[in-house]
């Protein structure tokens, strides 16, 4: 999602909703400005000392290439992507897909949004990454738009036997508004141990928790960070009777 600082993000209805029953990190900041650096640090742990949105061409790597090389099975969905996803138009933006970035090139794994519904029906691949269109993401729309979206979009997931089998969803902007660069980050999963964490994370953290997930080695500045673990415990199973 985009720019909004967290008082301005956690106002949605949805999107309240979804804090006030999973897990919400009410001290995450962004790491930089505008969009472009935010999304490489989530993918990459750096902002490769960007500090615009226009079209870099980074060596190969970045998460992308690390699931692959793992052979985890992934896709990113880019709404409003018709062709080449080095192409802007129809509400995708290239600054907002990061893969891209890496080696200068299409992963065969970065799709049309087209795709989600009848991927998550037929079989989730084990990684997703979704960036909604330039309305969606609340980058050219109100947050009630974007908020709508996120409820229309989201139930879909929580419906799937991915995410119910002890898979988690996070939803975070790339940045905020306010002078903190504060931002609303959610980690939803069934039956959460906790649902507020104050601890100071940021993009890294976020990395950080999803390379540990997979197993994988962490990237930058992704190696000492925080890795968001309070948020992402989860209630134990309830204890048999008569010993069992």
């Amino acid at each position: 999602m985009e720019n909004r600082s967290y008082s301005q993000a956690i106002t949605g209805r949805y999107t309240s909703q979804l804090a006030a029953q999973y897990g919400v990190a009410t001290n995450y900041r962004g790491v930089s400005h505008p969009s472009l650096p935010n999304y490489l640090a989530m993918t990459s742990g750096t902002t490769w000392g960007i500090t615009d949105d226009g079209f870099h061409n980074l060596p190969a790597g970045g998460l992308g290439a690390q699931l692959t090389e793992a052979g985890i099975e992934w896709h990113a969905y880019m709404e409003g992507m018709t062709g080449s996803c080095l192409r802007n138009g129809n509400g995708y933006a290239l600054k907002h897909n990061p893969f891209a970035y890496y080696g200068s090139a299409c992963p065969a794994q970065v799709v049309p949004f087209s795709q989600f519904s009848r991927d998550m029906a037929a079989g989730v691949p084990r990684f997703v990454w979704i960036t909604p269109n330039m309305c969606h993401d609340g980058h050219d729309c109100s947050t009630a738009i974007a908020d709508q979206w996120l409820a229309e979009t989201v139930p879909t997931i929580l419906a799937s036997s991915a995410w119910q089998n002890n898979g988690v969803l996070f939803i975070t902007w790339d940045e905020g508004e306010d002078s903190a660069n504060s931002v609303l980050t959610l980690a939803i999963q069934p039956d959460p141990l906790n649902h507020s964490s104050a601890k100071p994370y940021n993009h890294y953290s976020l990395l950080a928790a999803i390379e540990d997930r997979f197993g994988l080695a962490r990237l930058g500045s992704a190696a000492q960070a925080e890795p968001m673990t309070d948020l992402l415990a989860t209630k134990p199973p309830p204890r048999l009777r008569n010993g069992a």
